[in-house]
């Protein structure tokens, strides 16, 4: 599993849709430049059991994460069309309608291979013929980005593993407090708890991108 933090966040542009019924077909990441961080989660597939929970869960906080300037992006490597049509099924009959948040659609797999967290790869079997060795969805990968579109933080849950969503608003919160109070956060740090001191070479060090 490849590290990602304090590296430029691969780039990408792919199918998504948007306000939870359009569908683009050149989104990207790079319009948050300078402007927004990004909580990009990866999610195994449209239509099952773990998935709507975090999608909802994320939901749920929404406004929290944009009143901190961050914006939520959602992928999967099912189609556009695929993440349109769960969008449309109600929650009570284990949709996602009401989400109003990016869902890309990684039907290439690039997306996934490149922040490696794709659950399988291809492969040759011994009379030359493609194969792979698992079912290629997304692990539950999260990444917390910068404004330079740097990796702050990442975390890899297996397929059955469901996320904490206050843990990533968590992180965010310390990621603004290291930014813009010169200081570091501690074991369990909360927003509002004390946090500590650090030389500015130790807090630029933290943050400094390779």
């Amino acid at each position: 599993m490849a590290v990602l933090v304090g590296q430029k966040a691969p780039y990408f542009s792919s199918a998504a849709v948007l306000n939870g019924s359009e569908i683009v077909g050149d989104f990207s990441l790079e319009q948050y430049l300078d402007n927004k961080y990004v909580i990009l989660f990866f999610y195994p597939k449209d239509f099952t059991f773990v998935c709507p929970t975090e999608l909802h869960a994320f939901q749920d906080k929404l406004s929290e994460f944009e009143n901190r300037g961050c914006q939520i992006v959602g992928c999967s490597t099912d189609t556009a069309e695929s993440h349109a049509a769960y969008l449309r099924m109600p929650k009570n009959n284990g949709g996602i309608q009401g989400i109003t948040y990016p869902l890309v659609a990684d039907t290439a797999k690039t997306i996934s291979t490149n922040f490696d967290v794709l659950t399988g790869m291809y492969d040759y079997d011994d009379e030359g013929n493609l194969i792979s060795d698992n079912e290629l969805i997304a692990y539950r990968g999260l990444f917390l980005i910068d404004k330079d579109g740097v990796v702050q933080h990442q975390l890899v849950n297996n397929l059955p593993l469901g996320r904490n969503v206050d843990e990533a608003l968590r992180m965010l919160d310390a990621l603004i407090h290291v930014e813009t109070e010169g200081e570091v956060c501690p074991a369990n740090w909360n927003k509002g708890k004390e946090a500590m001191q650090a030389t500015d070479e130790g807090v630029s060090g933290y943050l400094a991108s390779n």
